[in-house]
């Protein structure tokens, strides 16, 4: 599947981008709040090598910069 957003090599830079978003926009508001993060990331377990991905938003290219086009292996669910 084609993905446009942002990818990293290892789960902590996708941690720091979360972050990134997240005091961007001030989150959470409060400690009792259940919106903790702006936007979350993916793992892309079947790629070689594995790797971890957020979706494009327009309200976070200011924060990640512009985002690229990949591709995404996922598996294919027999209904």
């Amino acid at each position: 599947m084609e993905i446009v957003g942002y990818k990293y090599t290892t789960e902590d830079e996708a941690i720091q981008a979360r972050k990134l978003c997240a005091d961007f926009y001030e989150l959470p508001k409060s400690p009792e709040d259940e919106t903790k993060y702006w936007v979350n990331y993916n793992v892309a377990q079947l790629n070689t090598p594995v790797f971890w991905y957020i979706f494009a938003d327009e309200s976070i290219t200011e924060i990640l910069g512009e985002p690229i086009t990949f591709d995404v292996i996922q598996e294919i669910l027999k209904i």
